[in-house]
């Protein structure tokens, strides 16, 4: 395999994915991969799917290690889940956009200056970002969470303003949004997107919540990466578009080859710039490594791992069956 030339040429004469599944029994590891991950990675998973429902089936498992192919925030919700288990991450530069635009520190200054405020957090954060939180959400949890919430009590919604938005259109809501974006979600096109449907009439649309409402608003079904798989399986359509990140399209494949799915464009008229650069950090060759040499490792405090484990704790206790179903629903009135 050419690639392994890009990690010193060490690699060369190596049967990656052999060695991948020796150290995998040797190591009594189990490998996570996100919907997002390369399908090469997927296939070789033990687990694939939404970032929490993963990191609770390995917590569920005898296993000593995970290998969690995915960014950052989700192999240290695994640790916060599993902290007896070593945790290990392909490429530790595999970060997230709405996490940098969420610092801890900031957010402090945040949550300090309104006090009066309580605060629902979407699960792509740090995990120093879920220990200053109330409440950790994900796309699937989170109207089931507002609706439990006193409606006369406020409520900071971060770091996505366009899951937020989305949820207090849903809901009718109030909600201080914290201005974060996903940048790849970020870079749909309405323009490109109407081009396409006026392509492909009556394909439905499946979007993720992270997109900004122009693309949500031509949408047929919103949910997370497990509910659009799901509306994926359920389509009675030949063609199907799907605005989120084009690697999940692998596993609707797999399920439905019959069926034609087209990534909802970006601004040029193509879905490249869709990709998440920062999951294609990880590659075979970087999880074999990782295997190997149980490196790079995800260590958290103590304390601040237990404080974080509060929040999401509070999550499980009020919407616990969501975990990996994903479905916030299809738009409303109010994103129609």
């Amino acid at each position: 395999m050419d690639a392994r030339k890009g990690i010193g040429g060490s690699l060369a004469g190596v049967d990656i994915k052999e060695e991948i599944n020796r150290l995998r029994k040797e190591r009594n590891a189990v490998i996570l991969a996100h919907y997002y991950q390369d399908p090469e990675i997927q296939d070789i998973a033990d687990f694939v799917g939404d970032s929490l429902d993963l990191s609770r089936k390995a917590a569920e498992t005898d296993a000593d290690v995970i290998a969690f192919c995915g960014v950052k925030f989700m192999a240290e919700t695994a640790k916060i889940l599993s902290p007896d288990k070593i945790v290990v991450l392909p490429d530790l530069n595999a970060g997230c956009s709405l996490e940098d635009s969420c610092p801890p520190d900031k957010f402090k200054e945040f949550r300090d200056a309104h006090p009066d405020h309580i605060a629902l957090t979407y699960i792509n954060c740090s995990a120093a970002v879920k220990a200053l939180s109330d409440i950790i959400v994900t796309s699937s949890s989170a109207e089931k969470i507002l609706n439990q919430i006193p409606k006369d009590q406020k409520i900071i919604f971060a770091p996505d303003k366009h899951l937020g938005a989305y949820m207090a259109r849903k809901t009718g809501r109030e909600m201080l949004l914290w201005p974060g974006v996903c940048i790849v979600h970020e870079a749909f096109s309405e323009t490109e997107l109407l081009k396409l449907k006026a392509k492909h009439p009556g394909a439905p649309v499946l979007a993720h919540p992270e997109c900004p409402a122009a693309i949500l608003d031509h949408a047929d079904h919103v949910g997370s990466t497990s509910s659009i798989l799901k509306a994926a399986k359920e389509t009675e359509s030949d063609t199907v578009i799907v605005a989120t990140e084009p690697h999940i399209m692998h596993q609707m494949e797999k399920a439905l080859p019959e069926v034609t799915f087209i990534g909802a464009p970006g601004a040029d008229g193509n879905c490249n710039c869709n990709i998440c650069p920062y999951m294609a950090l990880n590659t075979m060759e970087k999880l074999y490594i990782a295997l190997r040499d149980l490196e790079p490792q995800i260590e958290l405090d103590e304390e601040l791992r237990v404080q974080a484990k509060k929040s999401l704790d509070r999550m499980l206790e009020m919407a616990g069956n969501t975990v990996g179903q994903g479905d916030v629903g299809d738009p409303g009135a109010g994103s129609s």
